[in-house]
């Protein structure tokens, strides 16, 4: 009869539930030129999205950040750890078609933006927001015309049309599929379309909208320590706020130099 402990039932059913990883079936990922783009090639055939269409980025360089993700695979293929490969797999298979679409849900972010609801106590954490938050309504009254109203608490604040239509013209300028993925990922995953913006300028670093898209959960961390399930979320999450960042930027997303006073 065996000593052995019994094995842990939801353990069990965890391991259960993992997906089984496909079998690493190439050697080499690279690139080459084609259909207008760039193509992942794997042993130099040509890669496919889940929809089956070719992948075929908009740039090298976000061909190469692609290619990277499929050359650093083990003995098993994990999309858990392709984050642009995934975000690339969007543009292409839903993005390109309905573009107007997910501008407007980016631009409907806007309308209930983050950054415009505010705690009104305790002073430690009015003040924190207020530092994180000023200096990225400031670049978009700066940047787009666009001054938005602020609201205690959870109250609904409308803002004016002006603001919202000066939002959606910069929206506009966003035409790349790639880009404008990217730019629906980092709004959805910091609940602001102003910081996603203002990463996509050049304005603030992935690093800085990041921390000002937490600033409350930091501040109850400090309060009351650390959950180690929400922080492995967290650390889930940034993992796929980087990618976009870095894909917009690899698809020539970037608009340029940020305005005056705001930092790099």
């Amino acid at each position: 009869m065996s000593d052995a402990p019994p094995a842990n039932p939801m353990r069990a059913a965890q391991a259960n539930m993992r997906p089984v990883l496909p079998k690493r079936f190439y050697k080499a990922a690279g690139v080459v030129e084609r259909d207008g783009g760039f193509a992942l090639v794997l042993d130099g055939r040509g890669a496919r999205t889940p929809a089956k269409n070719p992948l075929v980025l908009s740039t090298l360089a976000l061909a190469e950040l692609i290619a990277a993700e499929w050359a650093g695979q083990g003995e098993t293929i994990d999309p858990s750890i392709m984050p642009a490969t995934r975000l690339a797999n969007s543009a292409i298979d839903g993005v390109a078609q309905k573009k107007a679409e997910v501008r407007a849900e980016v631009a409907a972010y806007a309308g209930a933006d983050l950054l415009c609801y505010r705690a009104g106590e305790p002073e430690a954490l009015v003040a924190a927001e207020a530092a994180a938050f000023d200096p990225v309504l400031d670049w978009a009254h700066q940047a787009f015309g666009a001054r938005l109203i602020l609201s205690e608490g959870i109250t609904h604040v409308a803002q004016s049309e002006a603001s919202l239509q000066a939002i959606g013209a910069a929206l506009e300028a966003v035409d790349d599929p790639f880009a404008l993925a990217a730019l629906h990922v980092m709004t959805t995953l910091t609940g602001s379309a102003l910081l996603a913006l203002a990463v996509a300028k050049g304005a603030v670093s992935t690093e800085e909208a990041w921390r000002a898209a937490h600033v409350d959960e930091d501040f109850q961390t400090s309060q009351w320590g650390e959950d180690m399930e929400a922080a492995s979320r967290r650390a889930a999450r940034w993992r796929e706020m980087e990618a976009a960042a870095r894909v917009f930027a690899a698809a020539g997303g970037r608009w340029g130099a940020p305005p005056s006073g705001c930092s790099e």
